[in-house]
C-alpha cells in the first residue's frame, strides 16, 4: 500500500550521504524546530556551482534525465558555457524497467566523476537506491527540473525573490494548473507533520 511506499522512500532518504534543503519551507521548519539550517541549498544552485568547478578540475560529467530534446539543449548550453567542461554521457529520463540495466552500465563505463539526475520523485530515488553502488560514481546528486531552468524552459525567479523565500510562489505564478494540486496536497502534509514534530518536542521538553 501507500504507507509501504512511503516507508521505503523514506529509508531510501535517510540512507542518502548528504540532504540539502532544497525548498524553502525546509529551512523554515528546520529553524522552528531548532535546528541549524543556515539557508536553502537549490537543486540548480547546487548543480551549477559543481559544473564550473568540474570544468576548472576536468571532472566528467553524465546528465540523466529530462526529455530528450531539453536534455540536447542541456548539453549545448554548458559546452557553449565552460568549453573546458568534459561531459562524458547524457540519457534521457524516459525509460522502461527493462532498459535501466543497459543504462547502469552505460553510466558505469562512461568513468564519470559526477552523475546529475533530473528525475521526479520518488523514480529518482528509488533508481540511485537501486543502482548506486552498481554506477561507481564519486558523486551522485538529483537536481530535480533543473534540466528545464538551463534549457530555458523554466525560468527561474528573481534573485530578490530567491533571498526571501519566495521562489516557490513565483513558480505557481508561472505554472498554476500544474503547481496548485502539487502545493495544496504536498504542503498540507508537510504542515500535518512538522505540527506533530512541534507538539513531539514540546511533549518531550516538559
Amino acid at each position: 500500500g501507500q504507507n509501504a511506499k512511503d516507508e521505503n522512500l523514506r529509508k531510501i532518504v535517510n540512507s542518502c550521504g548528504l540532504i540539502s534543503a532544497d525548498g524553502q519551507g525546509i529551512v523554515w521548519a528546520a529553524r522552528c524546530l531548532g535546528l541549524n539550517v543556515p539557508e536553502r541549498v537549490t537543486g540548480i544552485d547546487l548543480m551549477l556551482n559543481v559544473i564550473k568547478l568540474s570544468s576548472k578540475k576536468k571532472h566528467k560529467i553524465f546528465l540523466l534525465g529530462a526529455k530528450e530534446d531539453i536534455l540536447k539543449r542541456v548539453v549545448a548550453v554548458f559546452n557553449e558555457e565552460y568549453p573546458n567542461l568534459n561531459i562524458v554521457g547524457c540519457r534521457n529520463g524516459y525509460f522502461s524497467q527493462l532498459e535501466e540495466e543497459k543504462i547502469v552500465n552505460g553510466i558505469r563505463d562512461s568513468e564519470a566523476d559526477v552523475l546529475f539526475v533530473a528525475m521526479s520523485s520518488p523514480k529518482k530515488e528509488i533508481f540511485l537506491n537501486k543502482y548506486i553502488n552498481d554506477m561507481n560514481i564519486p558523486f551522485v546528486t538529483g537536481v530535480g527540473g533543473s534540466f528545464d531552468v538551463v534549457a530555458g524552459k523554466t525560468k527561474r525567479a528573481p534573485i530578490w525573490l530567491q533571498k526571501i523565500g519566495l521562489e516557490w510562489f513565483f513558480r505557481f505564478l508561472c505554472e498554476p494548473k500544474r503547481m496548485w494540486k502539487r502545493y495544496l496536497v504536498t504542503n498540507t502534509i508537510f504542515l500535518l507533520m512538522l505540527l506533530k514534530a512541534l507538539a513531539y518536542r514540546k511533549a518531550t521538553k516538559e
